[in-house]
Parts: C-alpha cells; sequence; structure tokens
C-alpha cells in the first residue's frame, strides 16, 4: 500500500513525523508537505505562480519533498509527481495537525483540505487532528490514524474522515465518538501592528468561545470532555432546499 501524507504546519514538525512513523508499519509512506507553516489556507491552489519541490531526508518515508505551495497544492502535485514514477496512492493522509479541526473551523482548514484533494483525486482521505496548538500528546491521534486506515480504503470516495483527539495521554481519552460537527465561534478582532504613512498593518487576533448550545452528540463539546472524535466530511455543496425555492422563483431574461 502506497501511502501519501502531507500537512499544514510544515513539514518539519512533530505531528506530521508521529504520523508517518505510525503509518510506515502499515504501507509505503510518501510525504510532500509545505515547507513553512500554512495553517487556515483552506483549499487554495498556486494557478497563478510556481511551485516548487525539494527533497528531503525524512525519517521512515520512502521518499520525502518540501514545497512552498498550499496544502492542497501539495497532495495534488505529489499524487501527479509520484504516478509519474510508476508509484500509485492508494490513500491520502494529512496531519497531525497542531490544533483542531472542529465544527465549522474545517471551513478554513489547510490539513482538510490537502485530505480533501486526494478524495477529489479519488482517493480516500483521511485528516487528523490534536486538538492544541502546542500540541504534545499524538499517541492517541497515531493509533487511530492506523485503525481508521483499513476502514477509509472501504468508505468511499466523496468525503473525508477528519479524526480529532485531545492533548491529552492516550490512556486518560475516555473513548472515541462517532458524531457530527459543531459551531466554533471567536471572540475576534484585528489589533493594529504598525503604521507607515496612511498605511496601517494589523493582525488578526481571536480566541474560542464556548457555546452552550452545542448539541450532545457534537465534535467541539465532545473534545472538551476527553473523548476522541471521528466525523465524515461530506463536499456536496448543493443546498438541495434552496434549490426548491429557486425552482419557484419567477425569473426571465
Amino acid at each position: 500500500m502506497n501511502i501519501l501524507v502531507s500537512n499544514d504546519d510544515g513539514i518539519m514538525t512533530e505531528g506530521i513525523k508521529s504520523l508517518v512513523r505510525a503509518l510506515a508499519a502499515c504501507g509505503n509512506v510518501y510525504v510532500v508537505a509545505p515547507h513553512s507553516q500554512r495553517s487556515a489556507s483552506s483549499h487554495a491552489l498556486s494557478v497563478n505562480g510556481e511551485i516548487t519541490l525539494r527533497q528531503k531526508d525524512f525519517e521512515y518515508a520512502q521518499r520525502a519533498y518540501e514545497c512552498d505551495g498550499t496544502p492542497a497544492d501539495c497532495v495534488k502535485i505529489g499524487i501527479d509527481i509520484l504516478k509519474s514514477e510508476g508509484i500509485n496512492i492508494d490513500i491520502v493522509y494529512s496531519g497531525i495537525n497542531h490544533g483542531g479541526n472542529l465544527g465549522t473551523d474545517t471551513m478554513y482548514s489547510g490539513t482538510v483540505s490537502a485530505a480533501a484533494e486526494g478524495m477529489m483525486a479519488g482517493l480516500p482521505a483521511v485528516a487528523v487532528s490534536v486538538n492544541s496548538h502546542e500540541a504534545t500528546y499524538f499517541e492517541g491521534a497515531c493509533t487511530l490514524a492506523v485503525k481508521v486506515l483499513p476502514l477509509a480504503m472501504n468508505f468511499g470516495r466523496k468525503g473525508v474522515i477528519s479524526i480529532n483527539t485531545p492533548d491529552i495521554p492516550v490512556s486518560n481519552i475516555k473513548g472515541v465518538k462517532a458524531c457530527t460537527m459543531g459551531s466554533v465561534e471567536y471572540d475576534q478582532w484585528f489589533e493594529e501592528v504598525g503604521r507607515k504613512g496612511d498605511a496601517k498593518t494589523y493582525r488578526y487576533r481571536g480566541k474560542p468561545k464556548h457555546d452552550e448550545k452545542q448539541g450532545e452528540f457534537m465534535d467541539v463539546d465532545l473534545i472538551r470532555e476527553g473523548y476522541a472524535t471521528i466525523t465524515a466530511v461530506r463536499y456536496d455543496l448543493n443546498d438541495y432546499e434552496g434549490l426548491e425555492i429557486i425552482k419557484k422563483w419567477e425569473i426571465e431574461i
């Protein structure tokens, strides 16, 4: 089995190293990941610029490249370049992300979007995250990544499996919950960090708010309670109820 691993935190982070080490027991692992931090890139592609790959030494990987593009770029070019060398990827993993990809934050996630690029190429796709930007405990996420692999191969090709674990020792994780995604709201603002003439420079700041209205079986609350979560992320953007309303509009041109 040939496994492509990417992320959005950068190729040198501990999360991706841990994931590659775990998956190497399951097959041949290939890495194509950003050369630097590219969090919250969503599904951006470098359609108006060049992309550079540079081969890197990476323990437990058959081959690894750092890429100066986006996370989605990494997966798209990785599948193509490896295929040109006779290596057909069977499944795409993205992670382990330093920070949760829960609820509506999934919309912004470079981690989930890298996995989704694999899905768009017709491959099974798994995103893996630990719910802390200073993540320390990767064992639980690695264990789930390995256990999910054979199940993901039969999951289908129209969605992404998203795994999130709390940043606690695996022995302290209460269990694994299959669940829906909740919503994440922030106290947020733009902080002015500089001025030059009539130009002002800002930096985004924000911290998540706890929403008491979350459902009992939603990822946002389950993670806080100490559970690992698995969600199925579908990439069908059609609003079918809205379409039925639009069909009743009387519009002519």
